[in-house]
């Protein structure tokens, strides 16, 4: 792959192994793809019986557990797959905010990071 030289401060080899955690993470969730699609009552995995009204809350909290990690999911995946993206285009490993390079060790933690460390700590500080 000609195109892989330096990108934004990277070696030839921290891109493989960075692109080798990538590819992992994608074959792990695409692994755990089957839970994300939750349509009905009767893909919960949890069923609402004759119980208990807290029972009920129960499972309806385990529900909910279970359509939040689906939908948490789907997000990582999105998040590995843009960091794919720009691994073929040459512009990963660059932060989004100030184009500064988000660094190898931080990569090597979060390979579908976007964020170079200060402007992912003043995005956190802006959250709510």
């Amino acid at each position: 792959m000609s195109g892989l030289h330096a990108m934004h401060g990277l070696d030839q080899g921290q891109i493989a192994t960075l692109a080798g955690l990538l590819e992992q993470r994608r074959a792990a969730l695409a692994r755990q793809d089957d839970i994300d699609v939750v349509e009905s009552a009767h893909d919960l995995p949890v069923q609402e019986v004759e119980t208990s009204p807290a029972d009920k809350a129960t499972v309806r909290l385990l529900n909910d557990l279970a359509l939040e990690a689906a939908g948490m999911n789907a997000a990582q995946m999105l998040s590995v797959k843009h960091a794919i993206a720009k691994l073929a285009d040459g512009s990963y490993g660059e932060c989004e905010e100030c184009g500064n390079p988000i660094g190898f060790s931080r990569l090597q933690a979060r390979p579908d990071a976007r964020l170079c460390i200060t402007c992912q700590t003043r995005a956190e500080k802006r959250a709510p």
